[in-house]
């Protein structure tokens, strides 16, 4: 049969109706697929005919009306000019008709001559007035109506009568009774219509939305409807509301879908959950015949293309479409129809976690399974979901023990605040006896890291007792055992002595053997300093690492035994990936870890600037109270990075900020520890910082972690004394140390010789910091570089050697701009002209000595300054003595009264 536009379609029954005008009667039948613009051609055509001199007279068929008898037939005759005789006669014969057919009679001699007598009424008003009869959606006319038209439609070949009736061509109506019935007769006409090709929906979308708009989006709208009229309309809309599919084309799916039936819809609901046709004729309990046709009617509707909706809106509209009830029904029953054929886990697990049930044994296993490939993956939320949905579901305690450790390590890579929920119940499942090894190992550092320490401890007591462990908790344990070595070393007299098969080096899982290694690495980092071949297994287990499920551990131990054995730099690229490849995983707590341990990788670079960034955005992922423990890093580097930048105000929340108790039993303790004593010495708390460096030092002893490079404590602490007006002791301290120092610890020993010039005999200061100053430029930190240089102008200009000390200026302050160490960038800054000093040369005086000074000059005495720094007298006297020495003066009358200006 061929196509029709709408155009051609309307031409043909235009001729038609010119000659049912002139006796000679005719029949149309109108079919095409849903939204063709068959009630739209009907329509047009009534109103053609009454322009024409002909009567229309017409009826629409409705599935709510399907068993009213002779309900479409009434439709048409109550409509029609009659005398009120006839139109009694004609009421009684409907009621006649009607009662019978509800009565349940077959269609015996009374029926028929009822039939013939209501289109003897039709024929007889015809003789007087030509008559054009519609019909819309016949396939939904009641059996009666339907056998009165083909009725009549055999005895209008010669009256002035044109039925023309619509159907859509999917339906059973194609093969029916009536539509054979009409088809055969000679003097009837199929016309069928189809959907609009590419140029006419770009004409369509151009009346609607002009020419510039077609050509923008009416490409799309064709791809996104098949032509499909309601469609592109609702496309349309939708385009310029919203610029793209939206309410309006779900609004038009659905209403495609109901005009459709039961049939279609059904199919569409099951293609809706099951995302592809396989299987959608088992789930809507179907024959494969039937749900074919459906599909394939549903296709030729523009609903779909390839067996698939056209735009995941129109799928996403079909199962908001369902009530809840049917929605859990059908995803429980596509789990079911999924797992049995072998579908991914990821599928079944879907439909699982959308049926929100799971308490079959199977369903478990798949959630599991399908968690466990989302975690490799990077799909970190479907994985929690999945298992919880599985821990929910699961009958057995210890396996349901397994999946909450599983489901605490997955949380933890979004937030490891997330698990602490489920800690207490992981806790009560191991006194149960059904944790095992390993997993007892995961809730101690959980426990740990949220500072429960007396848990942690039991947890790790009790792994004595769990007897002999599997190939997985032996690998647990000594993972374990390392990671403890490098980060909570007073935790491990609490771990079982290792059994004979660890100590004789058991074949651990390779993922295992990589953590222990990387742990170690670390630890040798911590405890011996620099070496190379540290540095070489840092970058091989590097190179061979990615963000998986369990690896997160060996890259962070592998950068950090980079970064403590003084090759910051070559930690940074590799950070700088492992960062992007966390946020491409969407794995906030990683990405949040990571960006610590880049903190501290520019804070050793000299980088303050960049060091806060990433503390801040570390703290900003993951606030402050979901750290645990780890909350020292992030926050040291940024009392470390805003003491190096003079930036007290903005540093002060970190100081005050509340810590977990149990931080000062790890290494993050100590990393805390340094920051807020190298704050306190900016403030001039020197008293104060010189306490929490030797707690720093001894902590570092007893636990064995005490490589410069990690945290040269010591090297503050000599400064303290000096600040303290205690420079043999500052002295002696340095001494000692440098003479155990790592000779590779380039920067460590920098920042040592100049701390050593400051204590030690004038004559030997310039000597000593230019030492400093080889030894930092070597190491790579620009920030203790620039104030080396600083002490060393200041050195230069003591000994009368302005011009040297003029050359460093202009390279002590580019560094102090590169690191934005405000502090020095002021005191560096060109212009000063105190009194005594040769002209365009500034003595250099610290923040701390500045404000001191500056209420000096006031008129302040020393125990105002006192009361308004909050600073002992001691330290007033001893920046002041610093003071005047700096600017060659004897008493506060001679203090520049720029000092005053500038601090104002």
């Amino acid at each position: 049969m061929a196509e029709h536009d709408e155009r051609q379609g309307m031409a043909l029954l235009r001729d038609l109706l010119d000659e049912a005008v002139t006796c000679r009667g005719r029949i149309a039948v109108v079919t095409g697929p849903i939204a063709t613009g068959k009630s739209h051609l009907l329509y047009a055509l009534t109103e053609h005919a009454l322009d024409h001199g002909a009567l229309p007279l017409t009826a629409t068929g409705s599935r709510a009306e399907r068993d009213l008898p002779l309900g479409v037939l009434a439709q048409l005759l109550r409509n029609t000019p009659m005398t009120d005789a006839h139109r009694t006669i004609t009421t009684d014969l409907l009621r006649e008709g009607a009662r019978a057919q509800l009565a349940g009679e077959t269609l015996d001699h009374v029926d028929v001559q009822i039939v013939d007598a209501l289109c003897t009424v039709l024929l007889e008003l015809s003789a007087r007035c030509p008559l054009l009869i519609t019909v819309d959606d016949a396939h939904h006319a009641d059996r009666a109506s339907q056998l009165c038209l083909a009725y009549l439609a055999r005895r209008i070949r010669y009256a002035s009568i044109m039925l023309v009736v619509s159907a859509p061509d999917h339906h059973a109506h194609r093969s029916s009774a009536f539509h054979t019935d009409l088809l055969r007769q000679p003097h009837c006409r199929p016309v069928r219509l189809s959907h609009l090709s590419a140029e006419a929906v770009a004409r369509r979308v151009a009346e609607r939305a002009g020419e510039k708009a077609a050509g923008r989006y009416a490409a799309r709208c064709h791809e996104l409807s098949g032509g499909n009229r309601l469609l592109v309309d609702a496309l349309v809309e939708d385009h310029e509301a919203v610029g793209g599919p939206g309410d309006r084309y779900a609004e038009a799916v659905l209403t495609c879908l109901h005009s459709a039936g039961p049939g279609m819809l059904l199919a569409a609901r099951g293609l809706a959950v099951l995302g592809e046709p396989a299987g959608v004729a088992r789930l809507i309990g179907e024959s494969e015949p039937n749900a074919a046709r459906s599909l394939q009617a549903l296709e030729r509707a523009g609903l779909l293309d390839g067996g698939r909706f056209r735009h995941e809106s129109a799928r996403s509209a079909v199962l908001a479409s369902l009530d809840a009830h049917d929605r859990v029904d059908l995803h429980r029953r596509a789990a079911e129809l999924t797992y049995h054929e072998g579908a991914p886990a990821g599928v079944v697990a879907g439909h699982l976690l959308l049926a929100g049930r799971a308490s079959d044994a199977w369903a478990v296993s798949v959630l599991e399974e399908a968690a466990g490939q989302a975690l490799r993956d990077g799909g970190v939320e479907p994985a929690i979901e999945y298992l919880k949905l599985a821990r929910e579901g699961c009958g057995d305690e210890r396996r349901r023990a397994r999946i909450a450790t599983t489901l605490v390590r997955a949380m933890w890579r979004i937030n490891p605040s997330g698990p602490a929920g489920h800690l207490a119940e992981l806790t009560k499942a191991l006194h149960k006896g059904h944790l095992g090894g390993g997993d007892a190992v995961v809730l101690a550092k959980a426990l740990l890291w949220h500072g429960h320490v007396a848990d942690a401890r039991d947890v790790l007591d009790h792994l004595g007792e769990l007897g002999d462990l599997d190939r997985d908790g032996l690998a647990e344990l000594a993972v374990a055992r390392a990671w403890l070595r490098g980060t909570c070393p007073s935790f491990l007299p609490h771990l079982p002595e290792p059994s004979e098969e660890e100590s004789a080096g058991a074949a651990h899982p390779l993922g295992a053997s990589r953590r222990i290694e990387s742990a170690g690495t670390l630890v040798r980092a911590l405890t011996e300093g620099p070496c190379p071949e540290t540095v070489a297994t840092a970058e091989r287990i590097l190179r061979g690492s990615r963000l998986d499920e369990m690896s997160m551990d060996t890259v962070e131990s592998a950068l950090l035994a980079l970064t403590y054995s003084g090759r910051p730099d070559r930690a940074a690229p590799w950070c700088d990936a492992f960062i992007e490849e966390a946020a491409s995983r969407h794995a906030p707590s990683r990405q949040a870890r990571l960006s610590a341990i880049r903190a501290e990788i520019g804070l050793r670079s000299g980088d303050l600037a960049a060091a806060t960034r990433d503390a801040r955005r570390a703290l900003e992922i993951i606030p402050p109270g979901g750290w645990g423990v780890a909350v020292g890093a992030p926050l040291g580097v940024l009392l470390l990075a805003g003491a190096g930048m003079s930036r007290q105000e903005e540093a002060l929340p970190y100081v005050t900020h509340p810590v977990p108790e149990a931080m000062m039993e790890t290494r993050f303790g100590l990393l805390y520890l340094h920051g807020k004593a190298r704050f306190d010495l900016m403030a001039g708390q020197a008293g104060q910082a010189l306490r929490d460096l030797r707690l720093c030092g001894e902590r570092m002893a007893a636990w064995g972690l005490d490589s410069a490079e990690f945290i040269p404590w010591w090297v503050d602490a000599a400064e303290c004394l000096v600040r303290l007006g205690e420079p043999d002791e500052a002295r002696r301290l340095l001494e000692d140390r440098l003479g155990s120092c790592h000779r590779r610890s380039r920067r460590v020993q920098g920042m040592a010789m100049r701390v050593l010039a400051a204590a030690g005999e004038s004559r030997r200061r310039v000597v000593l910091l230019l030492r400093s100053a080889e030894m930092l430029q070597a190491g790579g930190d620009r920030y203790e570089l620039a104030r080396t240089l600083f002490d060393l102008i200041e050195a230069y200009h003591a000994i009368g050697e302005f011009r040297r000390g003029g050359v460093l200026m202009r390279r002590a302050r580019a560094l102090a701009q590169e690191c934005h160490a405000d502090g020095l960038i002021r005191a560096l800054a060109p212009g000063g002209d105190y009194d005594g000093e040769p002209p365009g040369v500034r003595p250099i005086l610290s923040d701390a000595e500045r404000r001191v000074a500056a209420l000096a000059a006031e008129g302040y005495s020393n125990r105002d300054i006192s009361a308004k720094l909050y600073i002992t007298v001691s330290t007033v006297e001893q920046h002041l003595t610093r003071v005047y020495r700096k600017l060659n003066v004897s008493r506060r009358a001679e203090l520049p009264s720029k000092l005053v200006r500038e601090h104002a």
